[in-house]
């Protein structure tokens, strides 16, 4: 995973928009953010122990590419996913196959870009600011993971009253 502040340029979000800043496991850490990493023949029994640690019940596989939702939807659903929001749960994703960016707001209301690869598994707790875009190859299998049934209503920023939004930054500020 790379971890680094965004570079706030225009242009197309699917790119890398590298600042030259790079953080670490710990800095989104103390956003409240987990970073794992999964791999080889034990990937799946490790995160299926994270799961019963966390008390997640249920997981399921999108994959996200022109192939699998068509062109047109494909470019639709890429710009919804990046409009700033947040969930009232947390957001569990292992990536599968394939590479996307989580962009997290930080404590002073950075970008902070997270670039998952296959391996990656990334926890954002709710109530934070994020956004979510494929990179410029166009194509994520992820596997989501969550505790009863989803909720993934995206509630567009500001929220600032939201009480997942207060918890959450009653939670990071004790950091």
């Amino acid at each position: 995973m790379h971890i680094y502040y965004h570079d706030n340029a225009e242009g197309d979000q699917r790119a890398d928009h590298y600042s030259g800043t790079d953080l670490s496991d710990a800095d989104v850490a103390k956003l409240g953010v987990s970073a794992f990493f999964f791999d080889g023949p034990t990937a799946i029994s490790d995160i299926d122990k994270l799961a019963i640690e966390r008390n997640y019940k249920n997981k399921d596989e999108i994959c996200i590419s022109p192939a699998t939702f068509g062109a047109d939807v494909y470019e639709e659903k890429v710009k919804i996913f990046y409009k700033e929001h947040l969930h009232e749960d947390e957001e569990i994703r292992y990536i599968v196959d394939g590479e996307g960016f989580f962009d997290v707001r930080d404590l002073q209301d950075r970008w902070v870009r997270l670039k998952l690869v296959k391996g990656d598994l990334i926890i954002l707790p709710a109530g934070i600011y994020h956004r979510f875009t494929t990179t410029s190859t166009n194509y994520v299998k992820a596997m989501r993971l969550f505790k009863d049934e989803p909720k993934w209503t995206p509630l567009a920023r500001p929220c600032d009253d939201n009480e997942y939004r207060m918890q959450y930054l009653q939670s990071v500020a004790a950091n």
